[in-house]
């Protein structure tokens, strides 16, 4: 009895599975709108919209001319430490004095070209330069230089400062280097 029982229950749940299927997707039927009747009715206009917070400035992609920027002896480069983009406590000092002098030149924009070692991937070091050029552009906005002045750009490891295989040129590699844009 058992045995009949099983094959009962057993023929019970394939049929329902049979019955009920898989689940369709519905129809997408697209309705068209019915047309117009009596005069034309102006759209009302938008709600203002709040203002929002200033928005993070757009990443620099195309590679400035070299003859827009030039560098600024009073901006000092700033050095990370490996596969970092951390501002180190040196670094900061650096950039304080940077920040107070941006500060007294309101009108001078500068550009942040963050750069790597030759170590790791084309696609990886861009990355890397990019973390570094914004992370040094945040601490100067958080010491009160204005942010739409400051302008970043990553270079990865197309631009080496030192050419050598060894951690000492490796180490000169890896910073934020300043330009400013030509009065």
């Amino acid at each position: 009895m058992t045995r009949s029982r099983h094959a009962l229950v057993s023929a019970a749940v394939i049929l329902a599975l049979f019955v009920t299927g898989c689940a369709k997707q519905p129809a997408v039927t697209q309705a068209a709108a019915p047309p117009p009747t009596g005069a034309p009715v102006a759209a009302a206009p938008a709600p203002p919209v709040a203002a929002a917070p200033e928005p993070a400035p757009p990443v620099v992609t195309a590679r400035p001319a070299p003859k827009e920027f030039a560098p600024e002896p009073l901006l000092p480069d700033i050095y990370f430490d490996f596969d970092k983009s951390a501002i180190r406590p040196d670094a900061a000092k650096v950039l304080q004095a940077s920040a107070e002098w941006l500060n007294g030149h309101a009108d001078r924009t500068v550009l942040i070209e963050g750069h790597c070692d030759e170590r790791g991937t084309e696609a990886y070091n861009l990355a890397l330069g990019d973390h570094r050029a914004h992370a040094t552009r945040n601490f100067l906005v958080a010491h009160g230089v204005i942010a739409r002045r400051i302008n970043v750009i990553s270079y990865g490891k197309e631009q080496p400062q030192c050419s050598e295989h060894n951690e000492e040129c490796w180490s000169l590699n890896r910073r934020a280097h300043f330009v400013l844009k030509a009065e």
